[in-house]
């Protein structure tokens, strides 16, 4: 297969070629890595390779619904036995996975082929994939941008055509912000929809959700059904789906009414061409037949951003003492923003943490509430659209005082500052509305459905109620169909 005709295809349509025997599970490996080893050059997606390891799987013999497929995981929470897993530190560069998560065993047993991992920011904490360890990682659209994070290395491999569908995971938008930044379709799922298992229980007090990046809403679907199901030990069971994803995707949606708002939680601005798009899809929802009002839910945006934040200062510290505890990392090995963010996290009362933790209880009772009358609720993917490469680099002054704050302790000196609130502002600009579907544990989606000025992807967010991805796949599947994005692809290198 000639390397730029894997873009032709999503998953299912690679895997039927399989099956019917005009496409081997070597011919497509040989594709895909030629793809890779011609591009990659330029995006830097890949942190691992495993071709070797691939080659092997292949020759073991394949069996599944995606047998002979490739695919990448994500360099961060995705431990395959025996392969680098670095979380994009350079302090775990030499960290080799002890046992596979169960997300990967899945991957294996549907017949996926393994050829290598994904960049990530270190430790998963930026909405961009730049790090001392493997560089910049940019958007195939527009190389002088960020393709997002923390599954960036997955959208950028995406997009660029290496791989059809990538493994990707979101804590607060990690999912979707590099969907809605390289055109594709991301869902998150609920909460307990995808295990964390073995080597956790839930990260980010369940925040974090597993799932995949991909070009077409039935490879997102079938998938789901492909990684969906409890764990023994598992700390929250979610109820199973009333029948598979994939067969949801055949039934319309019926009439939707879907909420939207234009406006940031956190009182940001919203980039005029994104709020432009936003106006567009609501006008083609409504051509659609749903009623579309403009509302949102009684949340303070303000209040969930510094419960947000909280967690992942808390969050950060706790990871920064597992690893060295676990690996013999020195802390100087991270990155002087990761070393302030854990300080701030360690200056955290047990109580300050908890009382936020409980806020979240406030928010899930609002948005439970919004959903009573509302089946959706429609908001842009981000307020902005992506930074170019280094543009939200720390400045050297900052980086000292990052460095001066974790030698010093001084994280307890910026909470009390007002400091802290002002970091979780200027976190958060580019991308206030993903955090919501994270701290109330449902499922949301971003769709590929537009394009700036500029040509880069626009992507619109659908939140849904708990457990309900059955509802956003079967309007992702209308909208598909009624403006089609598979025919757009990154401009040709």
């Amino acid at each position: 297969m000639p390397t730029d005709e894997l873009r032709e295809h999503d998953a299912t349509s690679l895997a039927g070629l399989i099956r019917a025997g005009e496409l081997s599970p070597d011919e497509l490996l040989d594709a895909t890595l030629a793809r890779i080893d011609s591009c990659d050059g330029r995006y830097n997606a890949i942190a691992a390779d495993l071709r070797d390891r691939a080659r092997r799987q292949i020759a073991a013999g394949l069996n599944g619904p995606f047998a002979g497929v490739p695919f990448l995981l994500k360099d961060l929470g995705h431990d395959y036995e025996g392969a680098p897993m670095t979380m994009g530190a350079h302090a775990m560069r030499h960290h080799v996975a002890a046992r596979s998560a169960y997300y990967v065993e899945r991957c294996l047993r549907v017949g996926l082929v393994i050829a290598g991992t994904t960049t990530s920011p270190e430790l998963g904490l930026k909405a961009i994939t730049e790090t001392r360890l493997h560089g910049a990682t940019r958007n195939p659209w527009n190389p002088a941008h960020t393709p997002g994070g923390s599954s960036g290395g997955a959208g950028a491999a995406v997009a660029a055509g290496y791989v059809p569908m990538a493994g990707a995971s979101d804590g607060g938008g990690s999912i979707r912000i590099p969907a809605a930044y390289c055109g594709l379709f991301g869902l998150k799922p609920s909460r307990g929809r995808v295990t964390a298992g073995p080597l956790a229980g839930e990260v980010w007090d369940g925040a974090v959700a597993d799932h995949v990046v991909t070009r077409s809403v039935r490879d997102s679907a079938a998938m789901l059904d492909c990684l969906a199901g409890p764990a023994p030990g598992d700390p929250f069971v979610i109820a199973p789906p009333a029948r598979p994803f994939l067969a949801e995707l055949g039934e319309a949606p019926g009439q939707l009414r879907i909420a939207f708002s234009l406006r940031s939680p956190i009182g940001g601005r919203v980039a005029p061409e994104i709020a432009e798009a936003t106006r567009a899809t609501a006008h083609l929802l409504e051509s659609l037949g749903h009623i579309v009002e403009e509302a949102e839910p009684a949340i303070d945006g303000t209040l969930l951003a510094r419960c947000y934040m909280g967690m992942y200062y808390g969050q950060v510290a706790a990871m920064l003492s597992t690893l060295k505890r676990r690996h013999g990392c020195r802390e100087s090995d991270f990155h002087p923003d990761t070393r302030a963010i854990a300080a701030i996290g360690r200056a955290m009362s047990a109580g300050a943490y908890a009382e936020l933790r409980e806020q979240w209880n406030g928010f899930a009772r609002a948005l439970g509430a919004f959903h009573e009358t509302y089946d959706l609720y429609l908001t842009p993917t981000t307020a902005l659209g992506p930074a170019r490469i280094g543009e939200l680099d720390s400045p050297p002054a900052i980086q000292a005082l990052s460095r001066l704050i974790s030698r010093a302790r001084a994280g307890g000196l910026l909470i009390r500052s007002g400091v802290v609130d002002d970091l979780a502002f200027r976190n958060l600009e580019r991308t206030p509305f993903t955090q919501l579907a994270n701290l109330t544990f449902v499922p949301a989606m971003s769709v590929p459905l537009h394009h700036g000025p500029d040509g880069l992807p626009i992507g619109m967010q659908f939140i849904g109620r708990s457990g309900d991805e059955a509802t956003l796949f079967r309007l992702a599947a209308q909208l598909e169909q009624a403006a089609p994005w598979a025919g757009r692809r990154p401009p040709p290198i």
